[in-house]
């Protein structure tokens, strides 16, 4: 029987290879999966995991450079997430949101003392598409207005209202849900729709357009506007100077909500609790789930500001969830602030970023043909990947699938056969490993990757 050795060098044994079979059995047989073509797909059984790395039923280990969905970040198997679940299990395993919880409340109190100035109140969901969705409901009963923009580059979830707002091509099969989405262009200074050459002319001209598309569409009917504030699946696309103190600028102008997506990059993505901390602007309403207890029971949630909680005080808000505040999930996140404080976890987020990852990245764009930009913060990084440096055409289409998308299968591949397992997404590598990796599992993490893209760039020379 194949072992597996945990963060204490304790040795664990695997479930017998011969297992896998029957796992594959029951997953093809009987799972449907999100976003696929059922009969395309052979998914990987996964036996367990431990910190940054997790193991197939034969024994090989893959480093988990994606955080699975980007949610991971205190790891698989942490030892304080589990123990807080078993002793909540143990004590209280659910109750109604309607009654006061402590784990509940204290979660509540935890996120409020991290927030920006201003933000007390937490109404919490079951993950990251609804937290969208209700912020988007409270927004709406808070202005009477009906209209909410998005950036075309984004994606804040795949329930109704949450998919008419994504920007990317997942929308395009359920794009008759909510009438009241209106997408803008964002900042985007590698591939600028505004021919900017700069940061700061990138930043004025993203807001130049932002502001037209208020006035065009009529700032009066205009209930909020919707940023994930570093753009996640669709690029690690960071902020330029000034731009979301512009957007806050405008909301303030024209009385429409801001609400900052902070599902993929709260809770020490960035090495911040949240990461609009790093960029000075102030939100209305902040979303978030995936790091605030790593996923380990589904939670997520809407961070209020005063002004915006205050007029439910007397005016009920129409919505709720049965399982708002699950005490599971509340317990996994309490022991998360826990972990975070005790062990430094931003302090180490933002030296390893700056430290390891930042330069090992840039030097890429030196030494790999394929490699076009590089943009991130913290444990979050894109690397976009071309066929030529000078015209900047993507390695693969956008939106590509089947032999379009095969130098990017190509690419993961190599890396998983190193025993790294990426995040891609169209022509981009992510880097999100979870935020307790080791610095020598980073930098061998790095490493492997570093060699795959020889595979990409051997594709782009054809």
């Amino acid at each position: 029987m194949t072992n597996f050795t945990d963060r204490h060098g304790v040795s664990h044994p695997l479930p017998a290879p011969e297992a896998e079979a029957q796992v594959r059995a029951d997953d093809r047989g009987h799972v449907f999966h999100s976003w696929s073509a059922q009969g395309l797909i052979d998914p990987l059984p996964v036996a367990a995991g431990e910190g940054s790395t997790f193991w197939d039923y034969q024994g090989n280990s893959y480093l988990d450079f994606s955080s699975q969905l980007v949610n991971l970040n205190l790891g698989h198997r942490h030892p304080d997430l589990v123990a807080a679940i078993q002793q909540q299990a143990g004590r209280l395993s659910t109750i109604q949101p309607s009654i006061a919880n402590d784990v509940r409340g204290e979660l509540a109190r935890l996120i409020a003392e991290v927030a920006p100035e201003g933000l007390e109140k937490v109404f919490f969901t079951n993950g990251g598409a609804e937290a969208n969705e209700y912020a988007v409901r409270m927004a709406r009963q808070f202005t009477g207005r009906r209209k909410v923009l998005s950036m075309y580059r984004s994606y804040h979830g795949s329930t109704s209202t949450a998919i008419s707002l994504t920007g990317d091509p997942r929308r395009w099969a359920n794009d008759t849900v909510d009438s009241g989405a209106v997408r803008f262009f964002g900042p985007y200074l590698y591939r600028s729709p505004f021919h900017a050459e700069t940061p700061e002319q990138e930043s004025e001209r993203a807001l130049a357009h932002l502001e037209q598309t208020i006035l065009l569409e009529g700032p009066q009917t205009i209930a909020a506007i919707i940023i994930e504030t570093v753009v996640g699946t669709n690029g690690v696309l960071v902020p330029p100077p000034g731009y979301l103190q512009g957007v806050r600028e405008l909301c303030d102008r024209h009385g429409i909500v801001y609400i900052a997506d902070e599902v993929m990059v709260g809770f020490g993505r960035l090495g911040e609790w949240f990461g609009i901390d790093a960029f000075d602007a102030g939100p209305d309403l902040i979303t978030f789930a995936k790091g605030v207890n790593s996923g380990y029971v589904p939670l997520g949630g809407v961070v209020i500001s005063d002004r915006i909680a205050s007029a439910f005080d007397t005016m009920p808000f129409a919505g709720g969830l049965t399982y708002s505040g699950h005490p599971l999930a509340c317990a996994a996140g309490v022991a998360t602030f826990e972990v975070f404080r005790r062990d430094g976890i931003l302090e180490r987020v933002r030296d390893l970023g700056a430290r390891i990852v930042e330069p090992t990245v840039r030097s890429w764009a030196d030494k790999h043909p394929s490699v076009g930009d590089v943009r991130g913060l913290g444990l979050f990084w894109a690397i976009e990947l071309v066929r030529d440096k000078e015209t900047r055409e993507p390695l693969v289409p956008f939106n590509a699938s089947g032999a379009d998308a095969a130098p990017m299968g190509a690419f993961a591949a190599a890396a998983k056969k190193a025993g790294v397992w990426p995040f891609t997404h169209f022509n981009r590598m992510h880097v999100a490993p979870p935020l307790v990796i080791s610095e020598d599992e980073l930098v061998r993490g790095l490493a492997v990757l570093d060699d795959a893209l020889f595979v990409a760039d051997e594709a782009a020379a054809v």
